[in-house]
């Protein structure tokens, strides 16, 4: 008789979306380890017939074909930022507030646990459904596994409404800002720091620009009801060949969060305008996303979920769902200002609304 691999992760998807949340961090899934955390999905789907589950790389999947006469996405990445001593999972309480501690538990297994919990429970939603759990979301966007299936296979994205789970305390945040990364460089004139006035320190030169970025004022704009603060920073600077000779070239690196209401040849073109005259490489770019709330399905999922849509400063994949003709918004639990943060922690409640929110507007249509 064959004996079972205990080594492969299990995941029991009939417990509680809170429970499936604490099996799913104690599986360590840092960016380019996907494999054991994917390959558990897929067993845990295995007895769900009423799903059609494929599986791209360590993307995976899972989609209902009832002939409904809508079709939502709902996506979520299986990937973390590195562990520093915040694994395995713990419960703690503080002022009367239970919370689920370790990585990933906010960005954003909570958010996945809740999907998969849904996708094996609900067999007659009132529409149709393409659950996505994907890999590498947290590091280069070419290594996205949303990216990636978007570009070969953008028929299984296809849909009238997406969710993405990020963190947002299970509150409805629409679209997302648009992310642009430029470097401004100064070309001097090398010489010995004994003798600077026969060369031309480009180090210096770097003043009027950092007098720009301290000067600035980001606009808040309102796209479609919602107000989107901007952001222009300098996130760092290089520049200096010794302690003894001055410098004939320096950088400033900019990071640039735009509204949705420009797109990303506007926001390039607003930066060239603003550091005129000096050599500008666009090192990174990224469109935002509309809110996408006008869409019918977007106003039935406020409905049923309840409170006020909010905006999505940072920037996130609903961008991909954007460019493909989707309205897209962020839901899932987690408080943003904790991912990525060594003592990344989840309210549990927030865990359990998320579930009842989702399970409600996907059984109402």
């Amino acid at each position: 008789m064959p004996v079972a691999d205990t080594t492969l992760p299990v995941l029991d998807l009939s417990q509680t979306s809170i429970d499936i949340t604490r099996q799913l961090c104690d599986i360590e899934s840092v960016s380019g380890n996907e494999g054991p955390i994917t390959e558990a999905i897929l067993v845990a789907l295995a007895g769900a017939e009423h799903l059609e589950v494929l599986r791209d790389g360590d993307v995976v999947i899972a989609r209902t074909n009832l002939g409904r006469d809508k079709r939502v996405v709902i996506a979520g990445h299986t990937d973390t930022v590195p562990l520093n001593d915040n694994l395995p999972t713990r419960y703690e309480t503080e002022d009367g507030v239970e919370y689920l501690w370790g990585r990933g538990t906010v960005d954003m297994k909570s958010g996945v646990a809740v999907q998969l919990k849904l996708a094996v429970e609900l067999t007659e939603p009132a529409v149709d459904i393409t659950w996505l759990w994907y890999d590498h979301e947290e590091v280069s966007a070419d290594l996205n596994g949303l990216k990636r299936l978007a570009d070969n296979r953008p028929d299984l994205l296809q849909g009238d409404f997406a969710i993405l789970g990020e963190p947002t305390r299970s509150e409805i945040e629409g679209g997302c800002n648009g992310n642009a990364r430029i470097e401004v460089r100064t070309f001097g004139l090398r010489a010995h720091s004994a003798r600077a006035w026969v060369g031309h320190n480009a180090i210096h030169d770097l003043s009027p620009i950092l007098d720009t970025l301290a000067a600035y004022v980001p606009r808040e704009v309102e796209v479609d009801g919602l107000v989107y603060r901007e952001g222009l920073n300098a996130v760092g600077i290089t520049g200096g060949v010794a302690g003894n000779v001055i410098p004939d070239a320096a950088m400033v690196h900019i990071n640039y969060r735009f509204a949705p209401s420009r797109s990303g040849e506007e926001a390039i073109a607003h930066l060239r305008e603003l550091f005129e005259g000096y050599d500008v490489t666009v090192v990174d770019l990224a469109e935002g996303a509309r809110p996408g709330l006008d869409a019918p399905l977007a106003q039935d999922l406020l409905a049923a979920v309840g409170g006020e849509a909010k905006p999505k400063y940072g920037w996130t994949d609903v961008a991909r769902f954007s460019a493909l003709g989707m309205p897209a918004v962020n839901y899932g639990p987690g408080d943003p200002l904790k991912a990525h943060a060594d003592d990344e922690r989840v309210a549990v409640d927030q865990i359990t609304a998320c579930e009842q929110g989702l399970r409600a507007w996907l059984m109402t249509g």
